[in-house]
């Protein structure tokens, strides 16, 4: 009788000794960097791709009134409930890429929904009123936002941790969309630089803890547009910033913060100067030099300089790169689709000779009619259509070429039309 109280105890912290640790599971190494925003599963799989990106709207997910039949997480105390048909369609992208042996990367992001209980839940209170706005920031501004905001992460990240196979595995999280945009692509309202980047940094850092309770070596991105040391033109600094600057003042705060600094990594998005010229080995903008306005393939070692300073280093090595949204237009005139290849073939060679760039996950799988004119897929779509598939460009057999055997005679259209003789002539070489 007098082991009975310590016995009560181990009792009551069973369940706590039952709930399973962090999937330790090293990082997969895949056999190239050929990626894709998936929108055909099965032809993403015949390209053979090794990374797929996927949007998830956690504005679409969330079930504030927990309506029957829907699955429960319990976080913090409180429970919490997500959509299942959503969370199905997610696992019929998620399952088969994962199977086949791709690393999936989630886009997680916050629409707008125009529904008042979801808005004042998953989006930010500094955004527009109006909600005139693609993609809004996440609600860190109040406490019950912060919570859903972990809830959601936590469900997400052991759903598809390995843990249950049925579902499939998500190897990268990036959190949000080119952050340092803050009006545009995460609409934070207007607000200077350093508040944006802290209330993104405290979004990240709980995505952050909110994955690691799942998977150990998962990689979180922060994803920035092309924009470097400039801003995008024509609006404020309350509205846009310098990715270079965003980024440095996040890795500060990150470092600052409480719990100290953790293992982020980098998503850029490397379009063109101007993204309805695919003749990126023409950027003006983006120069060899940190100061340089853009960052794009023509100068993507800029960021493996950048990444080497000391203060960047996690554990004395530079944090990785993907490349997570970028694609080249494909022109309205008879040499369009060559070029839009030629493009490509540029990129990927630049690619090979950036080290620290683990992925280039491409975008558009399809063309898409209200992508702002822009035709950036590896297929056309219908006539009518915003994004049915009608016929593959000719970007289509290079694509798949590219990690192959088959790469070298493929791209080797795309050198005179480039201005090269050779790929190791490419800047930074």
């Amino acid at each position: 009788m007098r082991f009975f109280p310590l016995c009560a105890s181990l009792l009551c912290l069973f369940p706590l000794l039952l709930k399973a640790a962090p999937d330790q599971t090293p990082f997969p190494q895949l056999p190239d960097i050929k990626g894709l925003q998936v929108q055909m599963v099965d032809d993403a799989l015949a390209l053979g791709v090794h990374h797929a990106g996927i949007n998830v709207n956690i504005s679409s997910l969330i079930d504030p009134e927990k309506r029957e039949g829907n699955p429960r997480w319990t976080c913090e105390g409180t429970e919490y409930a997500f959509q299942a048909r959503a969370l199905a369609a997610l696992d019929k992208q998620v399952k088969p890429l994962s199977e086949a042996g791709v690393a999936v990367y989630l886009i997680i992001l916050a629409y707008p929904t125009g529904d008042p209980v979801k808005d004042k839940t998953v989006q930010h209170s500094s955004a527009r009123a109006d909600r005139s706005y693609s993609i809004g920031a996440f609600n860190t501004a109040t406490a019950e936002g912060r919570r859903w905001l972990r809830a959601v992460m936590e469900f997400l990240a052991d759903r598809w941790s390995g843990a249950h196979p049925e579902h499939g595995r998500v190897w990268g999280w990036i959190i949000g969309n080119e952050v340092n945009s803050h009006w545009l692509w995460y609409n934070l309202g207007k607000m200077p630089m350093a508040e944006a980047a802290a209330e993104y940094e405290k979004a990240f850092r709980i995505a952050h803890q909110s994955v690691r309770k799942a998977s150990a070596n998962a990689r979180l991105y922060i994803p920035l547009d092309h924009h470097w040391k400039a801003s995008m033109p024509g609006i404020s600094p309350e509205e846009a910033t310098s990715g270079r600057d965003f980024m440095d003042t996040f890795a500060r705060l990150a470092r600052e913060g409480e719990g100290g600094d953790y293992d982020w990594a980098l998503a850029h998005h490397p379009y063109p100067d101007d993204l309805g010229n695919p003749r990126t080995w023409l950027d003006k903008d983006a120069t060899p030099d940190d100061d340089s306005p853009h960052v794009t393939f023509k100068n993507l070692e800029v960021l493996s300089k950048h990444l080497s300073r000391p203060e960047l280093l996690w554990q004395g090595k530079p944090r990785r790169v993907i490349l997570s949204e970028q694609g080249f237009h494909t022109l309205d005139r008879p040499e369009g689709e060559d070029l839009q290849a030629a493009a490509f073939a540029y990129a990927w060679e630049k690619c090979r000779r950036v080290p620290l760039v683990d992925a280039f996950i491409y975008h558009r799988h399809v063309d898409h009619s209200q992508e702002g004119g822009l035709m950036l897929g590896l297929w056309r779509h219908k006539p009518g259509s915003i994004s049915t598939p009608d016929r593959s460009k000719r970007i289509y057999p290079l694509f798949k070429a590219a990690g192959t055997p088959a790469w070298s005679e493929a791209a080797a259209f795309a050198l005179p039309l480039t201005g090269l003789k050779s790929w190791d002539e490419l800047p930074g070489s």
